[in-house]
């Protein structure tokens, strides 16, 4: 990414092992605070992950000083959207119901609310057509449950062909992974 100008802002830890520890570094701080920086949070998948995002609230929503007290607050909505992304192929989120578990324990870890649902529903190698438009189906109904709105449905390029994907918002996505990670 950063060999086409994106500036990655990772965990304070450096070493892939730790890559799941909900911790971010203090220079994720710039981008939060520059309103004319576009900034990204990858924050996991789950309410733990998520619970990262308290700390940087102010940056998220409007805030307001009490000049009486000298305190800061938040006020109003989020000046931020939200995307849910989910694979109705993982064990976690494996039906509506699951899903919306895991987004509402997110919501209640994080204070936001999910704007937008991206469906990524994929088996890697394995996914057909038929799996992403499933996804697509589940994904549509777990947008009525939150009012949220479906922003694309991924699929794998060159395994599954777009054309096939009808009634759908296709997103291609190349896969990435460890050369072995497959392999195992």
């Amino acid at each position: 990414m950063e060999s086409h100008g994106i500036e990655v802002h990772g965990s304070t830890y450096r070493e892939e092992i730790t890559a799941e520890i909900p911790a971010l570094g203090a220079s994720v701080r710039g981008p939060l605070q520059n309103e004319q920086c576009r900034t990204i949070i990858d924050a996991g998948g789950n309410d733990s992950g998520a619970l990262v995002l308290r700390q940087y609230e102010k940056y998220f929503r409007q805030t307001a000083r009490d000049d009486k007290n000298g305190i800061y607050s938040t006020v109003g909505e989020p000046n931020c959207n939200v995307i849910a992304v989910v694979n109705f192929c993982r064990y976690e989120t494996r039906t509506v119901e699951d899903a919306l578990t895991q987004i509402r324990m997110i919501e209640d870890a994080t204070g936001l609310r999910v704007d937008y649902i991206v469906n990524n529903t994929h088996l890697l190698r394995e996914t057909t057509s038929e799996t992403v438009l499933r996804g697509h189906a589940l994904a549509m109904e777990l947008c009525g449950e939150l009012g949220a709105k479906l922003l694309y449905d991924c699929y794998p390029d060159g395994i599954v062909d777009p054309a096939d994907l009808t009634d759908c918002e296709p997103f291609p996505l190349e896969l990435y992974h460890r050369p072995t990670y497959l392999d195992r």
